[in-house]
């Protein structure tokens, strides 16, 4: 069930989620298999939690990860993953099912790793979805700025 919040959303933004059947699209991986589509083209939102007990939601492609020293130097704290429960509390989504639409008290930070794709499909609020979008329609209903934080997934980057 997509979150009322977010389907407001998608309707201002004439966007249609892709609904499948609970938990088939938890990760990335399966995301991308689930949609048909490659893992990079999955807009997977991970929320970090801040030293200073702030929360930032990074939004990059599905074939990457965080680079912690990018995001110290973007953000001014070290960071690290927020957990299961805080993440519900802080964005009211699952993991597996975070949105980067519709947040409050949240900084969003979109990675440039997702503009290599002409459409990326980032999670409705739960774990059986993904949202057909183009990198500049993200950035265009989140108002978030595009950052450097990611490096490849498996490499040393910092």
């Amino acid at each position: 069930m997509i979150p009322e919040k977010v389907r407001l959303v998608l309707k201002r933004y004439s966007l249609s989620a892709l609904e499948f059947e609970s938990g088939s699209t938890p990760t990335a991986e399966m995301a991308a298999e689930r949609i048909g589509v490659k893992v990079g083209q999955i807009a997977k939102s991970i929320l970090l939690r801040g030293k200073d007990g702030r929360f930032f939601l990074v939004v990059c492609a599905g074939d990457r990860k965080i680079v912690s020293g990018k995001m110290k130097r973007l953000t001014g704290v070290k960071c690290s993953m927020a957990s299961a429960e805080e993440t519900l509390a802080v964005t009211g989504y699952p993991p597996g099912g975070v949105s980067p639409f519709a947040l409050e008290g949240v900084d969003i930070f979109l990675d440039e790793s997702l503009k290599e794709w002409e459409t990326v499909y980032p999670a409705a609020g739960n774990d059986a979805t993904g949202v057909p979008v183009s990198p500049a329609g993200l950035q265009e209903i989140t108002g978030a700025p595009f950052a450097e934080l990611t490096g490849t997934v498996g490499a040393e980057n910092d």
